[in-house]
């Protein structure tokens, strides 16, 4: 009975937390607590109101788990060549004729109607079309015009609005696609991707943050990084009058209310420490002025939030250079602050960070003698060698694992999820596509692997920090799942695929004091 009463007021704390009340999630002890000691205030003041009249299906879209149809296909596909014999027979069909604009050719393409198992075939016949398309685009045998062939068909039987969710997911494909076809020869088109993020493709802000708030309350996306990074935080300082953090990438500032709210509520130990926050900034000419002026705001938020609810609270800006290199010069030091640097990197709501800037800001970090590094990372795994359609194929397990996951979180809100994907994932998946087609083949490792490397310490998840990671996916569908892959790094799953890890790590010369 008090496990129980623990998971459930641990449920609404977290769930409280959301709708802009204070609260405290004092785990180490396991012990939970919440208040209602904000002002009206509300930190969710400044964000439009999701309009759910508006976001309600027309219709209703039967589900289809086509997740466990991709990974049924990859897993029969083991010991054999990535492009699978019905695809390799359309693209022979396709390659028999040097007229790729036939109707002819295309008609080939048009999958048999009336089947049981309509869906799953059509599917299946989505998937080895995209698999051509990249076969095309850098297998052995390179062929620009069967690509663009394939691609018209694929543009025919898909809509990024409509449809199954196998159907909306290869529409993005087929769109970022057609941009690495129209920029192999150097020329960026209509379809350029950019760096594939939310403002690269002009979205507006309000879209933007509409998509935002029903990311979080569709999945774990968001709080499951937030949640895991601040209990982590919250433990290392616990005795300390003065913390520092720099972030990253702040977006929105969100993960720091959660923070100040935990922080104001404790009922043992010191007083509330000061908390100062310095958010990084991006050079550059009109990029860089929005990203000042984004951050501004921000911090504008934050203070007006931390005062509403007494957290000693100071906001600063760390301006990158021109390149996005970072440099600890810069940095405002006070001496006897706990500092604390946090990463989250390249989530499907964040901005792509280039590996060199990334890279650059951890380095610079190492110098300084962190107290605490917090790292969230998307887990995006090649599959084979390593190839462009070995990471394609990953690419496309790693987005149907999302789609799947977002439709058991709303699957009767068809037009909230279509925003999600529009503003997000459309985005997410062209910037993906892109970067592996420049790669080469070359496969990088993962951040936490790249902290072990140059030296960082991995510190260990609590058990805490574990057991708010599982009260939190309570909240949710039943397919998501968190795993302690090492006791330094929570993983994020739907069903059998990760999706986010969360990893904890200290420099070299804290880690004894830490530990």
């Amino acid at each position: 009975m008090t496990q129980l009463l623990l998971s459930s007021a641990m449920a609404m704390a977290i769930d409280q937390t959301l709708g802009g009340h204070a609260f405290d999630l004092d785990l180490s002890g396991c012990s939970t607590t919440t208040t209602n000691t904000m002002s009206s205030d509300h930190w969710y003041d400044w964000s439009p109101v999701v309009d759910w009249d508006a976001l309600a299906p027309t219709d209703q879209l039967a589900g289809d788990d086509f997740h466990e149809l991709i990974e049924s296909m990859m897993e029969d596909q083991e010991g054999t060549e990535l492009n699978s014999s019905s695809a390799q027979d359309e693209v022979h069909e396709l390659e028999a004729s040097n007229d790729t604009t036939s109707s002819g050719e295309i008609m080939m393409l048009k999958e048999e109607d009336g089947s049981a198992n309509g869906e799953d075939s059509k599917g299946l016949r989505l998937v080895h079309l995209l698999m051509a398309v990249a076969e095309a685009l850098t297998g052995a045998n390179k062929s620009r015009d069967l690509a663009r062939v394939i691609l018209v068909r694929l543009k025919e039987l898909v809509s990024p609005t409509d449809g199954t969710n196998m159907e909306r997911l290869a529409a993005y494909f087929t769109e970022a696609l057609q941009g690495l076809l129209e920029g192999a020869g150097g020329v960026q088109g209509k379809h350029w991707i950019g760096n594939g993020t939310h403002r690269d493709h002009g979205h507006h802000p309000t879209d933007v943050i509409a998509a935002f708030q029903l990311l979080q309350d569709m999945s774990p996306y968001v709080k499951f990084g937030h949640f895991t990074a601040n209990q982590a935080i919250l433990e290392a300082v616990a005795h300390e009058r003065r913390v520092h953090v720099v972030d990253y990438d702040i977006m929105e500032g969100i993960q720091w209310a959660s923070l100040m709210q935990a922080l104001v509520s404790r009922k043992d130990g010191p007083p509330t420490p000061h908390l100062r926050i310095t958010a990084l900034s991006r050079g550059g000419s009109g990029s860089g002025r929005r990203s000042i002026g984004t951050i501004q705001e921000t911090g504008r938020r934050l203070t007006a939030f931390a005062a509403s609810i007494g957290q000693p609270f100071s906001f600063h800006q760390c301006r990158l250079d021109s390149d996005e290199t970072f440099r600890p010069s810069a940095l405002k030091l006070v001496k006897g602050e706990a500092l604390v640097i946090n990463c989250m990197l390249n989530l499907p709501h964040f901005g792509y960070r280039s590996p060199d800037s990334i890279a650059s800001f951890l380095s610079g970090a190492k110098t300084l003698n962190p107290r605490l590094v917090t790292l969230v990372e998307e887990e995006v795994r090649p599959t084979g060698d390593g190839g462009f359609v070995a990471r394609f194929m990953d690419s496309l397990y790693h987005y149907s694992a999302v789609y799947d996951s977002l439709e058991a979180g709303f699957p009767m809100q068809s037009r909230a999820r279509a925003l999600v994907e529009r503003v997000f994932l459309g985005p997410r998946i062209a910037g993906s596509l892109a970067r592996i087609y420049r790669a080469n083949g070359e496969v990088g490792c993962s951040w936490s692997e790249w902290l072990g490397a140059v030296g960082f310490k991995p510190m260990p998840i609590s058990f805490a920090n574990h057991c708010q990671a599982k009260l939190l996916l309570g909240l949710f569908n039943d397919g998501y799942r968190v795993e302690e892959v090492t006791n330094h790094r929570l993983v994020l799953g739907w069903k059998s695929r990760c999706l986010l890890s969360a990893s904890i790590w200290t420099s070299p010369s804290e880690s004894d004091f830490v530990n």
